[in-house]
């Protein structure tokens, strides 16, 4: 059996994609056909000795729609860069679409001004008006329309083609109501000319009135209008494989012949020696041979540590050097990397979800055959009645044009349209509307670790330090020795150091030590400081060493060891801490009865101590990209809508896989490319907020639809002239024009609505434990060492002070923040205040006792909305 990728043009609604499936499926030797209207793509699995991939194309082509085959990502040589990429498609779909549209409204614009100007009472030139110059208004509006239909020439080919194959959809609605409009509207020219060629002006008078040109201009345009914005949905889509592709390095320094070259990343072979320096990416999946380095590996792994290597270490392609130089022998190239299998996943993931039917297109699929019954029942049966064949073929006409589902077709663009701006003002930008389509109905939040829920960067947590020296003593030396590291977890130590406003000591004969940590002389004394290699290697691993050190990794943090001449004198703790609106997400989330599953690749006890902190349901440790997506189809298979949260490469698969993909918007490209919704403020707050949206634009969607329906249940039989016996009552062309396009307009003003979307948080969803704050605040403790085991806290001066947090709503930039930060400082009693725009918090130390009221009163006359107070 062979399994080949096809890119299919053409499709326009859900009835083509089932077109092109059931075309091919029908053939011999096929075992499966998938179609994914959203890619514009098409994977078969089929017996190649029964079929080719030219008979499938051959197939597609039949149908009425274009198929080409589409190359491996591997393939060499000119043909496989001359394919297009999906991208490229969908772009050149999205431009022609755009084209079309606006042509169609250059000449839409003056035919729907003349036709509509005598009714409206427009001002109009003089040789429009009169029975004199109805050939004049006539032609005008014919040759308006004429190109219009040109430029939409498509609905015609395939709502025709469809029709003849006995599988009409929206298209075949459209192409049906613009032909009898148009050749109706030919059929009225020759009336009038023969009205004014023989002096029968009553004839010419009432076929002027009888031109349909406008209803067919218009219904194409309109329509047009729908299917840009579908283009643009879609065009969004596609490039997630393209970004992962660009990750990895296009070269890498390869050792041939005992001299390195730079060589294309394609050409290194299994078993031959690669250099990586600091800084650079490492191109191909590996075994470090030489050298010692620290790798970032967050990008695969979702560990936002660097990962110490030595020789013997596991290297993965895409992951950072971040210090060290080494050699590595290449043991996975091309296909076989880890980063290969992420970019399978992804599209594999995407192709495998099946195409999301617009309520639209379901409704034409009765829809559409129905009215066409309808007209032509109405015709024959005002036949029957003793009516002239143009009467007859008059109220069919007004049937099929009133009936064009216009307001079905904007019906969900519209409302996606209007939504989708809403949410970007609101930090939630939505790429697809498969996105909104499943997001209200999500049962289960999955939310990556690192970067996600927490920082994504070490920050120091607690200061441990001997009680013969000061935090501040301690502090300063351990920041002078590792500023110099170059690593992470140094970088942040020295940061705290420089937030204290610590003074920095020179460092002599500074020397790292791989796999340990970093040495060096101040003041003229011995100062290092590393990891428990460090502290056995002086001897100093004892009782108390230990059981802090596994007291703070049960903590999820990271413990650093420092000694001065051979005598322990403290431990600095680093964590990736978690971001300040995290437990109130999850709150948030638990509120509106949707499950937490935090899933992460880190380990176990890490993992623990983030879902006590952030309150999550469910935690799933240790997880490789590939698990990640397993176990995101594992909750799906249990009958669950799941939304995966990420922000790394590592999430990709399990974003693609999904029903709705949430990026954090400060994560990478491919992440954010993979998802279907980006959180622009990297805030997981706005996840209960792009659900809450999700749940606004559907139930604006279903209004839509039912409206447009409820419009075609009344017009239709008015069309049909039901009240033409009992009141002589029958529609007339120009007010069955201006009734579909007033349903059209009605959609559209409902779609308004949605800017008035605002996500509403539950005021109790602050939890009582702080955690708004987690992470935030250093702890500050001394060590008695005399008796190993008893640990004093003590915190500084300006912590024993109260503090209070303020919630506050409505602030937007800086402005504001400084706004809210002047309020509160004019308060009395008020000695220190700290806002965040991030967090949307204001921390007040206070001096004195300050009432809450007067606090809130504070913001609130700055203009701000406060929505709680606690104490910190």
């Amino acid at each position: 059996m062979r399994k080949d990728h096809f890119d299919v043009t053409g499709m326009s609604c859900a009835a083509c994609s089932a077109r092109v499936e059931k075309s091919v499926a029908k053939l011999p030797g096929i075992k499966e056909v998938s179609v994914n209207l959203l890619k514009n793509s098409m994977t078969v699995e089929y017996d190649e000795a029964a079929l080719t991939s030219d008979g499938i194309v051959e197939a597609v082509v039949k149908a009425g729609y274009g198929a080409s085959l589409r190359e491996e990502k591997g393939s060499a040589g000119p043909k496989a860069k001359a394919a297009p990429s999906p991208v490229d498609i969908a772009k050149q779909e999205y431009e022609k679409i755009w084209r079309r549209l606006m042509a169609s409204v250059v000449f839409a614009v003056p035919l729907f001004y003349i036709s509509m100007g005598h009714m409206m009472g427009w001002p109009l030139p003089a040789f429009f008006h009169g029975t004199e110059n109805a050939m004049i208004f006539a032609l005008t509006l014919f040759l308006l329309t004429v190109p219009i239909v040109f430029i939409n020439f498509k609905f015609f080919r395939v709502g025709f083609t469809s029709l003849a194959h006995g599988a009409p959809n929206m298209d075949s609605l459209i192409a049906l109501g613009s032909s009898a409009a148009l050749v109706y509207g030919v059929y009225a020219l020759y009336k009038i000319a023969f009205g004014l060629g023989h002096g029968d002006l009553e004839m010419v008078r009432m076929f002027s009135m009888d031109l349909y040109f406008e209803s067919a201009g218009m219904i194409l345009t309109l329509i047009t209008v729908g299917k840009f914005f579908e283009a643009r949905a879609k065009g969004r889509t596609s490039d997630a494989i393209n970004k992962l592709m660009n990750l990895a390095p296009k070269t890498a320094f390869v050792v041939r012949g005992g001299v390195e070259a730079e060589v294309p990343v394609e050409e290194v072979e299994k078993g031959e020696t690669v250099v990586v320096r600091a800084g650079q990416a490492v191109p191909v999946d590996g075994v470090l041979t030489e050298g010692h380095a620290a790798v970032d590996e967050s990008a695969i792994t979702g560990e936002s540590i660097p990962v110490e290597k030595q020789p013997g270490d596991k290297l993965i392609g895409a992951t950072t050097v971040k210090s060290g130089y080494l050699k590595m022998r290449a043991t996975g190239v091309g296909d076989e990397t880890a980063l290969a299998q992420i970019v399978r996943l992804v599209d594999e993931a995407t192709s495998s979800k099946a195409p999301i039917a617009k309520l639209a297109d379901k409704v034409s699929g009765v829809f559409v055959p129905v009215v066409i019954a309808i007209a032509l029942v109405t015709a024959a049966g005002w036949l029957i009645a003793g009516k002239s064949v143009e009467f007859a073929l008059s109220v069919a006409i007004a049937v099929l044009v009133i009936s064009c589902p216009c307001a079905l077709g904007l019906a969900t663009p519209t409302a996606i349209m209007v939504g989708t701006g809403r949410g970007a003002t609101n930090g939630i930008l939505i790429k697809s509307a498969e996105a909104l389509e499943t997001a209200h109905d999500v049962k289960t939040v999955v939310l990556d670790k690192t970067g996600t829920i927490t920082r994504g960067e070490p920050a120091v947590t607690d200061v441990l330090h001997r009680s013969d020296m000061s935090a501040e003593e301690f502090l300063t030396l351990a920041a002078s020795l590792e500023k110099y590291s170059g690593h992470p977890l140094g970088e942040a130590i020295a940061a705290k150091a420089a937030e204290d406003k610590l003074p920095m000591k020179p460092v002599a004969d500074f020397a790292q030590e791989p796999g340990k940590g970093v040495r060096g002389k101040i003041d003229g004394a011995l100062v290092c400081g590393g990891n428990r290699k460090l502290m056995e290697e002086f001897g100093l691993y004892g009782g108390m060493e230990k059981e802090l050190e596994e007291k703070l990794a049960d903590e999820g943090k990271t413990p650093l060891f420092f000694v001065r001449d051979g005598r322990f004198i403290g431990i600095i703790a680093l964590a990736d801490v978690v971001k300040p609106t995290s437990r109130r997400a999850v709150n948030e989330l638990h509120e509106m009865g949707i499950k937490v599953v935090m899933l992460t690749g880190d380990n176990e006890r890490t993992a623990r101590a983030i879902q006590r902190e952030v309150g999550a349901d469910e935690v799933i440790a240790e997880v490789l990209p590939q698990d990640k997506e397993k176990e995101v189809r594992r909750i799906q298979e249990s009958g669950q809508k799941v939304a995966m949260v990420g922000d790394g490469i590592n999430d990709a698969p399990a974003l693609a896989r999904a029903d709705v993909g949430i990026a954090i918007g400060a994560g990478t490209d491919v992440a954010i490319e993979s998802a279907g919704v980006v959180l622009m403020r990297s805030d997981l707050l706005d996840v209960a907020g792009a659900i809450q949206l999700g749940k606004a634009v559907i139930r604006n969607i279903k209004e839509n639809l039912f409206w447009a329906l409820f419009y075609n249940t009344i017009c239709i039989p008015v069309a049909a002239g039901i009240f033409y016996p009992s009141f002589g009552l029958k529609l007339s062309p120009m007010i069955g024009a201006l009734a579909m396009s007033f349903s059209s307009v009605f959609v559209v003003s409902n779609a308004l609505r949605l800017r008035l979307f605002k996500p509403k948080f539950a005021a109790a969803a602050v939890a009582e434990d702080g955690g708004e704050k987690s992470g935030a605040r250093c702890n500050i403790a001394t060590i008695t060492v005399e008796d190993k085991t008893e640990v004093i806290k003590e915190t500084k001066g300006e912590d024993s002070k109260m503090k209070k947090v303020l919630h506050v709503e409505g602030m937007m930039c800086q402005m504001c923040v400084k706004h809210v930060t002047q309020a509160l400082k004019n308060v009395a009693g008020v000695e220190a205040v700290e806002v965040s725009l991030e967090a949307k918090t204001a921390a007040v130390t206070l001096g004195a006792e300050v009432d809450d009221a007067v606090l809130a009163k504070a913001v609130t006359d700055a203009g701000y909305e406060v929505t709680g107070v606690e104490a910190a």
